[in-house]
């Protein structure tokens, strides 16, 4: 199932935080239920990811903390990161 994109008539300035919070499992296979517009790592690492784009890519090494990102997938594979949860 793809991911619902919330977002995608609104311009791509962000103000503020997200409004929806969900801790994320990373999964090869499954779509996040929404595309997260900001990502929180609790332990940081490298993020497996597909961009609301279609991109799929692997970060650098990212700090804990937050992060802004329009994703529709976090994959397992490839990813180290931890104690991660996902806003829109």
């Amino acid at each position: 199932m793809s991911a619902k994109n919330d977002f995608h008539n609104r311009p791509g300035t962000r103000a503020g935080g997200p409004s929806n919070l969900a801790r994320v499992t990373p999964d090869d296979s499954a779509d996040l239920s929404h595309v997260s517009q900001w990502i929180f790592l609790g332990t940081g690492g490298a993020l497996k990811v597909t961009t609301a784009g279609g991109q799929t890519l692997t970060t650098p090494e990212l700090p804990p903390g937050w992060h802004l990102m329009e994703l529709s997938r976090i994959h397992a594979t490839g990813t180290t990161a931890g104690a991660i949860m996902v806003g829109w």
